[in-house]
């Protein structure tokens, strides 16, 4: 397997990842970004309404204004899965299906996951109807009936940008309120597509060759079944941080790596940045995943130049 020398290894390609792959190009850190999807699930926000001078802007295309920028500085970004990471002496090894990359320093910029709600009929289809990215699919449901299942600001934006497409969306929620931004709230009470089915589950996911009902653990409107063409899920997500459990990396009991102010972890050479750390009050923002990547990246440079 061919190997390749680096200053630093950047595994993630959301803001945090791509902001870090920036500002090590502007410290003329000899570094490359390995990720399977850069952009990482800010590419899936239907909009972007608090990115700092500029007023609504897709997720797609602001990171890929961020990738583009990342290029043009010299980033080199390798669209591949990290499958192993190991440390012989003071070098870092990464494996990917590919090469083998070795570097001094890491950065952990590895997002989150999807949660999933673990009841039959969710894998077998998923793909049919059954879909965790309402901006990669709602095209797909014109004029369909579909339910969104959540009750936080991802599901709202979910259910706006499926009403764009779908004849009727219903939000499945298990709580007596959604805990939304204000602004939701205002847009759902004008909507005429958008229904909210308060204090109720969804215990099984119907159909044949693709989605067709749900079952769900009360009944709606004199039935405990729901007809529906799609169900997307938006039950929150937990940080991805499978590949640096073997580390021995440090993390919270959610899951969420500690780091501190440097963006260091626990393990020496390695810093972590965006959503699946501890940072900045654990605020899930595009804008501080890109400043966490920054910060990282300059903790390295220093490291770097004291040796």
């Amino acid at each position: 397997m061919t190997e390749k020398n680096y200053d630093l290894i950047i595994i993630g390609g959301g803001p945090a990842g791509l902001t870090a792959s920036i500002y090590a190009s502007r410290y003329k850190v000899n570094h490359v970004l390995i990720a399977k999807e850069p952009g990482g699930q800010a590419v899936e926000a239907h909009k972007v309404e608090n990115w700092p001078g500029t007023v609504s802007v897709s997720g797609l295309e602001l990171t890929q204004k961020m990738r583009e920028h990342a290029e043009k500085l010299g980033g080199k970004i390798l669209m591949d899965s990290a499958s192993n990471i190991s440390k012989d002496g003071d070098v870092w090894s990464v494996a990917t299906h590919t090469a083998n990359y070795k570097a001094k320093f890491l950065i952990l910029a590895l997002g989150m996951e999807y949660r999933k709600l673990q009841i039959p009929g969710e894998v077998e289809f998923k793909g049919k109807g059954v879909s965790y990215c309402p901006t990669c699919d709602a095209p797909f449901f014109k004029e369909k009936i579909v339910a969104v299942v959540g009750g936080g600001n991802s599901a709202a934006s979910a259910a706006q940008l499926l009403s764009e497409y779908a004849s009727k969306v219903f939000i499945i929620y298990r709580g007596d309120k959604l805990k939304v931004d204000p602004a939701y709230g205002e847009k759902f009470a004008k909507s005429e597509k958008i229904e909210i089915i308060y204090q109720t589950n969804i215990k099984e996911i119907l159909g044949d060759k693709s989605v067709s009902r749900l079952k769900l653990d009360k009944k709606y409107d004199g039935s405990d079944e729901l007809d529906v063409q799609g169900v997307f899920i938006e039950v929150g997500s937990e940080p991805g941080v499978e590949l640096t459990k073997k580390l021995g990396v440090e993390t919270d009991d959610r899951g969420f790596i500690l780091v501190n102010a440097d963006q260091s972890t626990n393990i020496p050479g390695v810093w972590a940045a965006g959503d699946a750390t501890t940072g900045s009050n654990k605020m899930r923002q595009i804008i501080i995943a890109a400043a966490e990547g920054a910060i990282a990246s300059g903790s390295v440079y220093k490291k770097l130049q004291t040796g």
